[in-house]
Formats: C-alpha cells, structure tokens, sequence
C-alpha cells in the first residue's frame, strides 16, 4: 500500500471519496490513518475513532475470510446526516456475520462489532463483488425524503438482506444512473410481490393490505413535502 494508494474526489452533493487496497496486516494502519485525515478535512472529528474501528474490522474481514493479498476498496461518503464506510471485494461467497465468540476467543467479533458501533450495515452482492458496508449518523437533522430518513433506512435494509437470499443477478445494485435506479426498482417490485404472496398464502386480503400501505404512504411527511 502506501504510495499505490489511489484517491479520489468526487465533486457531487454526497462528498466522495475512495483508495484502492491490497488485504495486508500492515496496511489496516495505513488506511485508519488516511481515514482519520479524510474525515478531519470533512469537519467531521467526533466520528474518527469509531469510523477507524469500523474500518479495521471490514478490512480485517476481507483478509480473514477471503484471503492475504485480496485487492479491494474502501469508500467513504457523507451527505450532512451519516457517514457511509464501504470496503469492497471480489468474493461473493464469503458473507459477514455477526458471531457470538468465546470470551477468550482470540478472533470472530469483527462484524460483532461492526453491529455494535454502527447505526446501520449490511451487505450488496454484485455479480462480479460485494459491498460490506456501515453507516454512522453524524448528528446533523435529515429532510423526511432524505436517505437517512428511518423508512428509507429501513427499507434499504430489507434490499440489501434480501440480496442476500438471492441469486447475485437479482441483487439490489443502487446507483446515481438509470441502470442503477433500474435495478433498485426491480429489487424493490421482488421484495414487494414476495410479501403480497406471504400475505396470500396466510389468508390475508391482498387488496385490502395494498390500500392501507397506499394511504400509509399518502399520509407520511415525505410523500407530503414532494
């Protein structure tokens, strides 16, 4: 690592940023500390430490479970309300867990510990990698259209769950363009259909289920203030 780092800005309303890496022991240093200049620049201080962590532990996941020498990428951006940490890699078989490690277990806890500094994670399988990703509110109020709002949040983590019950072609892929919004939308319809059936298959009136979560939708602040 070190002078291979390659970085990157990106100049949208979501500041962005990305360094490519090779999975080494050593190289976990050297992306903290790159990751603590980046979020000083951002004026964002009070999320150094924990965002170090996370870092440490979806890297240290990488080189764990998918192997030395792995080459990946680790992103971060931020909107104003969260701070999103992404680390990707070429293996979509190897999923993180949380697991539930010994006490004098010397390893196992990374992602334990992921699920325990962070607000939200959760894992996007593409057809050639996967994302591992985490999210840190960062205190700063969000619009109720916002990515940050609890429904959007939440339904985002149905996706990415849902991804991963799903052969890596049906993955949700979400993106700025349209092959993106595309792909979300068709993820989101599955998600959608597949609760219709469950609501069938127990006996509930399907129709009746639509209207109420139509009128649910009608009456939330977000849909109001568009």
């Amino acid at each position: 690592m070190g002078e291979n780092l390659v970085i990157q800005e990106s100049r949208t309303t979501r500041k962005q940023w990305d360094v490519e890496f090779t999975s080494h022991p050593e190289g976990v240093a050297t992306l903290r500390r790159v990751v603590a200049l980046r979020l000083q620049a951002w004026d964002l201080p009070e999320l150094v430490d924990t965002a170090s962590l996370c870092v440490s532990e979806l890297v240290s996941n990488v080189l764990t479970h998918v192997g030395l020498g792995t080459p990946g990428l680790l992103v971060l951006s931020a909107n104003g309300a969260d701070l999103r940490i992404e680390v990707h890699d070429p293996d979509i078989r190897a999923l993180p867990t949380v697991v539930l490690a010994d006490a004098d277990a010397e390893g196992g806890r990374g992602m334990t510990l992921v699920d325990v500094l962070a607000d939200r994670w959760g894992v996007q399988l593409h057809e050639d990698h996967k994302v591992t990703w985490c999210e840190l509110d960062t205190g700063s109020a969000s619009p109720d259209n916002s990515p940050g709002h609890p429904s959007v949040t939440r339904a985002e983590a149905l996706l990415d769950l849902y991804a991963t019950l799903r052969p890596p072609k049906c993955s949700y892929e979400p993106g700025p363009g349209k092959v993106g919004r595309r792909v979300a939308e068709e993820s989101t319809i599955d998600v959608i259909t597949d609760f219709l059936r469950w609501l069938q298959t127990r006996g509930c009136d399907v129709d009746e289920a639509l209207d109420r979560a139509q009128s649910r939708f009608e009456a939330a602040p977000s849909a109001r203030g568009r």
